[in-house]
């Protein structure tokens, strides 16, 4: 791409054609306030194409606007292309300057008007930093404001983009594809498939049009959830105190809502993931992991403020102990049927005697990690303390 420079606006009457009639009279008026946007592409240093405007002569007999340009500044400037609107758009990668000149019916033009320079050096800082939470059919997105703070009267918004990511290989695709724009550093992507991976990369986008450098790439996977479910008391309601993540019905491989987060009864010990236990001393509720692939542990070392704060399925530290449900903790589970390996998490939002509440989410993508990921949030994660692992 050619290099782009900041210049000296410079006087353009002896840099094109004559701008004077065949009767030596004067030309139409002058064209005043040429700006210009370019039009992003993804790729910072090769713009779609560039789009001119410019105050509309008023002149009677006004018949059209000529366009010239140059791609360096020891050439001289050429015709581009003509037009009847005060705008004009130049497909392609931009040439370095253009100025613009009005017409009249007698074919008489008028002198140039001021010399835009698209300078490449007027692009925003890019975001530093890219991160996301796993969602139900969505994943959002969050980043830092860098590009707003520091240019706040030339920023006009960001761009979020997202390709497949392969799990197996920790790289993302070559196929992009603009998921939107936002003024705000935040952006919810939406109608995803659950269980599939994507990559995700944010520029910022000036009022000239100039697009940054990437943000860092972040990939996540969206995942089915659901809201306050309650499970009984396996002493108080056998029918439902077990529950299940995920039954594959159909033997497809694919999670159906009707196979997700299943209360079933807890006498199902070679198929639900746990049933819920009541302590016959104290009335303390508990999760026991039933099905032989299903171990879990505590997440963190404290309450968790939203099911969406448990980060990524540690790859270690799970036991088949029965652990104690705790109101506004989180557990996460590790589920291996044959070869496969899968991951789910709950946070209890309410323990009673007879029955407690919780939301729940799984990754049905196959040993994917991903649960829910809050944005600045470590990903260690460590067995809790104060819940106790065994009994």
């Amino acid at each position: 791409m050619r290099a782009f420079l900041s210049l000296v606006l410079l006087t353009v009457v002896a840099c094109h054609p004559s701008l004077v009639g065949p009767d030596g009279g004067s030309g139409p008026s002058t064209p005043a306030n040429l700006s210009y946007e370019l039009e992003p592409s993804g790729d910072p240093n090769r713009p779609l194409g560039i789009l001119l405007m410019w105050d509309d002569v008023t002149d009677a007999n006004l018949a059209s606007y000529r366009v010239y340009s140059r791609a360096s500044t020891s050439g001289s400037f050429d015709l581009r292309g003509e037009t009847t609107s005060n705008t004009f758009h130049d497909n392609g990668v931009p040439h370095l300057q253009y100025l613009v000149t009005a017409v009249d019916d007698n074919g008489v033009e008028s002198g140039g008007s001021n010399v835009i320079t698209v300078d490449e050096r007027l692009q925003l800082d890019a975001p530093a930093w890219l991160n996301s939470i796993s969602l139900n059919g969505a994943i959002h997105l969050e980043w830092d404001d860098t590009s707003y703070l520091a240019a706040p009267t030339r920023f006009k918004w960001y761009r979020i983009y997202s390709t497949g990511y392969d799990l197996d290989t920790g790289l993302c695709g070559t196929g992009w594809l603009l998921e939107g724009t936002t003024v705000a550093p935040e952006f919810l992507a939406s109608a995803m498939s659950n269980g599939v991976p994507r990559c995700f990369g944010v520029s910022a986008v000036s009022r000239e049009g100039y697009e940054s450098l990437w943000s860092p790439l972040r990939q996540d996977t969206p995942r089915p959830d659901a809201r306050n479910t309650l499970v009984f008391a396996y002493a108080e309601n056998q029918g439902q105190s077990g529950f299940r993540f995920w039954q594959d019905v159909n033997g497809d491989g694919r999670a159906q809502s009707s196979e997700l987060g299943l209360v079933q009864n807890g006498n199902l010990t070679s198929s639900i993931d746990f049933r819920v236990y009541r302590d016959p001393t104290d009335s303390t509720l508990w999760f026991v992991p039933e099905f032989s692939g299903t171990k879990m542990r505590v997440y963190g070392t404290g309450p968790v403020a939203d099911l969406t704060s448990i980060d990524l399925a540690p790859d270690s530290g799970y036991s088949r102990n029965m652990f104690q449900a705790v109101p506004g903790y989180g557990y996460v589970f590790q589920i291996v049927e044959g070869t496969t390996l899968r991951y789910g998490a709950l946070r209890v939002t309410h323990v009673g005697r007879d029955y407690l509440i919780f939301d729940w989410s799984f990754q049905t993508d196959p040993g994917n990690p991903e649960l829910q990921i809050r944005a600045g949030q470590s990903t260690a994660m460590a067995t809790g303390t104060g819940v106790s692992g065994s009994k």
